[in-house]
């Protein structure tokens, strides 16, 4: 176990770095510079401001002294949005909004999305069934910012009981209602889906056949030994889903104008704020990573069988 730890953390660190080089290429790749504006200041101007924040030097080289800060912890300070902050404390500031929201959609969808799975796998071929993999099917067509803006057309407004906009200063449970039904409504529909199809296959194995033969009652034998079996793909997607759930639902913080991490990097996509952009893209790469090692590790414990050695090589 600590040979396979130990190798999945250095496999983390280089994904993590290769994450780092591609987004600092493409993000300078894109046409434009944090200088553009209604008010474009004159071409002296912008080579001083290049001057200033290292813009002007070749981007290999701008590239190895930015790996060099990140590996001290350092990812620079915004250069648009809130000038010479540091890029940690915008995230440390951001971050806990969207992972408030994401933790509450992540945890409605699974709590609802299990047992749905396990009711359709159950009765299926029955109206239930069909009726649940029709709700699904339609969860998983429709994007975030659909469901986002037809909870806000129906459920806000004047006489309405969930308001219109996030409070900022006192937000109250009301404002979390909609935005973490608008996050959790795919998830849940997917993790159905794929609770369905994996507690199918369980139910047909000789085990599950065995025990029914010695006559365990039949939520016995679906909850406590089918259901371990089909978790393990359920948790398969659980790893970035979560990681990508509590870092924010960069559309669905934008329709309801929630001042979370998710909102802010879409912002400072569209300002070419470039430690932003990087310091955001790191902290999200690195979140997903962690979150996968999660996962493996839990499926040893799910099933006590899977060999992580063997499966690390």
């Amino acid at each position: 176990m600590p040979k396979y730890i130990a190798k999945r953390v250095f496999m983390a660190l280089l994904t993590v770095l290769i994450v780092a080089c591609i987004t600092f290429f493409l993000m300078h790749a894109i046409p434009g510079n944090p200088w553009l504006s209604d008010k474009t200041p004159s071409q002296s101007v912008i080579d001083a401001l290049n001057e200033k924040y290292g813009l002007d030097k070749p981007l290999h080289v701008q590239l190895g002294k930015y790996l060099a800060n990140m590996l001290r912890g350092d990812f620079g300070k915004s250069i648009k949005m809130q000038k010479n902050r540091e890029v940690a404390t915008i995230i440390a500031e951001k971050f806990p909004v969207s992972a408030k929201i994401g933790a509450i959609a992540i945890l409605w969808a699974v709590i609802v999305a299990v047992p749905l799975g396990c009711l359709s796998a159950y009765k299926r071929a029955t109206w239930i069934d069909s009726t649940l993999r029709v709700i699904c099917t339609i969860g998983i067509s429709m994007p975030g910012f659909v469901v986002a803006t037809v909870l806000l057309l129906t459920l806000t407004g004047q006489g309405k009981f969930f308001p219109t906009t996030w409070n900022v200063n006192d937000p109250s449970w009301r404002n979390y209602v909609l935005p973490c039904l608008s996050l959790g409504f795919y998830p849940m529909c997917y993790l159905a889906r794929q609770t369905r199809t994996a507690m199918l296959d369980a139910i047909n194995q000789e085990y599950i056949k065995t025990a029914r033969a010695k006559g365990l009652k039949t939520g016995k034998t679906i909850f406590k030994h089918a259901l371990r079996n089909a978790l393990i793909p359920v948790i398969t997607y659980l790893g970035p889903q979560v990681a990508f759930t509590l870092c924010g639902g960069f559309v669905v913080e934008k329709v309801f104008s929630i001042p979370g991490l998710g909102q802010y990097f879409v912002m400072s996509i569209q300002a070419r704020d470039y430690p932003v952009i990087m310091g955001t893209t790191i902290f999200l790469a690195t979140f997903i990573v962690i979150m996968n090692l999660v996962v493996d590790l839990l499926y040893k414990v799910v099933d006590p069988r899977i060999n992580l050695e063997k499966g690390g090589n």
